[in-house]
């Protein structure tokens, strides 16, 4: 029986976190930013990693709440550590974006959730992974092509038009001018105006 009542009540715990997410997510679209951020952070604060993500939301944007990156950086762990894809990749981007170079462990735990990010498919984490290996002190230039090629078959016009890059100078690959030519195109016709100068 206690098991059977500890189960209700962690169900019962979910459906109201999913229930006060989805009025939080309504709210937003109506303009009701403050009742949205209310309703995600009820949420949050039951552990639901939806809104744990939205509550980070709100903190970066500044929507329904003041802005305040930390606790957005906060929420985003959370929700990151649950594995919330996006959150994965937006935590990544506080940890290097506020740490130096020299806290190599910030660094690393950045780079680990970037990559479980990359893996789920979010497409912004391939395109930042991409670029970051290949501006690494020391570029990983293969690894950094795989994740650019990722992004770009997802439609990244961006990282097509880095992939291009690296064809033309043979970053990662064997140089190859027609290969290149052909990853500008495709950048230039999604509207990327640098695959467009490139090109000329």
């Amino acid at each position: 029986l206690e098991e059977a009542a500890f189960q209700l009540q962690r169900i019962f715990r979910i459906d109201i976190s999913i229930a006060l997410n989805i009025l939080g997510i309504e709210s937003m679209r109506a303009g009701h930013e403050r009742i949205a951020y209310t309703c995600f952070k009820l949420a949050a604060d039951r552990g639901y990693s939806k809104a744990q993500f939205n509550v980070g939301l709100c903190y970066e944007h500044g929507r329904g709440t003041e802005k305040d990156l930390e606790k957005a950086a906060f929420y985003y762990y959370h929700a990151a550590s649950s594995c919330h894809p996006m959150a994965q990749y937006r935590y990544a981007r506080c940890l290097l974006c506020k740490s130096p170079e020299s806290e190599w462990d910030r660094r690393q735990k950045a780079v680990t959730f970037l990559e479980q990010a990359a893996v789920a498919g979010i497409t912004e984490a391939q395109a930042y992974l991409g670029v970051f290996y290949m501006r690494e002190p020391q570029p990983k230039e293969k690894r950094g092509l795989k994740y650019l090629l990722l992004a770009a078959k997802n439609g990244d016009a961006q990282s097509r038009y880095h992939v291009g890059v690296c064809y033309e100078k043979g970053l990662g690959v064997q140089q190859s001018l027609a290969e290149a030519m052909k990853h500008y195109r495709q950048s230039a016709a999604a509207g990327n105006r640098s695959a467009q100068e490139r090109l000329r």
